[in-house]
């Protein structure tokens, strides 16, 4: 799969451009907050129907603007696809497919697999529990629709119990026991989803973390569930309502999982170099990136903004030759100098289209 064509107006700061991408590589150099990151951005929202860095749709429109509108042509299966998405401000966000709208966003999620690989990966690190939570859910809803949905149903269960968990009116036991009984079914799947996904993931990520990092140190991840020591979240639930009541949110459940990420048996939140969690979040990505494929049957769209800083020479060089490999299909990139992409691009030896970018322009 990968991008023919997009067309963006008032999005962030680019005000209007249409752009034709290579196959292969596709780069957006220039310096420092002129808008390379905002088209690897309008690349991901047409995949996820929002952007990677800013969760307000409004926001995201170029100042004293009204509306943003982006646009991709994809090769998808050696069948075309065209998505569109236009935002005005106080109106509903229309998403089509092939001139169809969208009756559900979450429909979209998947048909366009992509991985990105940006600076706001730290947080999977240095972040809570959620941050990481959100990386499991990420991968799994893109290859399974009942899983997101299952996914949004519990959250909107979660906050219908914490709001009746705040309210000074009593209420009814019964109508806990119910929301309690759907949230335990719910959750019973989005663990052993999670549980699989993991097992299948951490051989992978081991793989390419021992590549870029030469097999200098053994990593891996931890997931911890809830579910996995008891016999019934509904029974624990009724055990803590009072305790939760008291302190106004639900304290059991898959919202509580947690990823560990280890380096040599250690939270490498701790004992991690600047190096060595620059090549953990790159090769949380590849994995990523290797497990969509197989299970789409296609290569994913891989975004990679400044993804070099912060790395050796060596570890730099072990990326280029995965990049370069035949593993990969088109990557964008974005770098803030010429002479360190050409010489990554002509390691690469590939077919690549160069774009600078000026105040939101990007010129070949």
């Amino acid at each position: 799969m990968y991008l023919e064509s997009l067309s963006v107006i008032n999005y962030k700061n680019i005000r209007e451009s249409n752009l034709a991408f290579s196959k292969k590589i596709n780069c957006f150099l220039g310096d420092n907050g002129m808008g390379k990151t905002n088209f690897l951005d309008a690349i991901y929202y047409l995949s996820f129907c929002k952007s990677h860095s800013n969760s307000i749709d409004t926001q995201n429109i170029l100042h004293n603007e009204e509306f943003f509108m982006l646009s991709g042509e994809y090769l998808r299966n050696d069948s075309p696809e065209s998505v569109y998405c236009g935002l005005k401000r106080k109106q509903k966000k229309q998403f089509r497919r092939n001139k169809k709208e969208y009756e559900r966003l979450s429909d979209h999620i998947g048909l366009l697999p992509l991985v990105m690989v940006s600076p706001d990966d730290a947080s999977l690190i240095d972040g809570g529990s959620d941050e990481r939570r959100k990386f499991i859910d990420g991968v799994i809803a893109q290859y399974n629709k009942t899983y997101l949905q299952y996914l949004l149903n519990y959250n909107n269960l979660l906050r219908q119990r914490n709001m009746l968990l705040k309210n000074d009116t009593t209420t009814d036991s019964s109508v806990f026991e119910i929301l309690e009984e759907q949230m335990d079914m719910l959750g019973q799947y989005i663990y052993g989803e999670r549980r699989r996904f993991i097992d299948g993931f951490i051989p992978v990520f081991q793989h390419f973390y021992t590549h870029i990092s030469g097999d200098r140190e053994p990593v891996t991840l931890s997931y911890s569930s809830q579910y996995s020591n008891m016999a019934s979240l509904a029974d624990k639930l009724k055990v803590t309502r009072d305790r939760d009541r008291l302190i106004g949110f639900t304290t059991s459940g898959i919202h509580k999982d947690e990823l560990e990420m280890l380096l040599s048996e250690h939270p490498i939140k701790r004992v991690g170099s600047q190096g060595q969690n620059k090549t953990y979040l790159v090769s949380l990505k590849f994995a990523q990136f290797e497990f969509l494929k197989k299970i789409h049957g296609f290569t994913p769209i891989v975004l990679l903004d400044d993804i070099f800083d912060k790395l050796d020479s060596k570890r730099v060089a072990n990326i280029i030759s995965l990049v370069a490999s035949d593993l990969f299909g088109q990557i964008f990139i974005t770098d803030t100098n010429r002479e360190h992409l050409d010489r990554i691009l002509t390691e690469l030896n590939e077919e690549a289209r160069i774009f600078k970018v000026t105040e939101g322009i990007a010129t070949l």
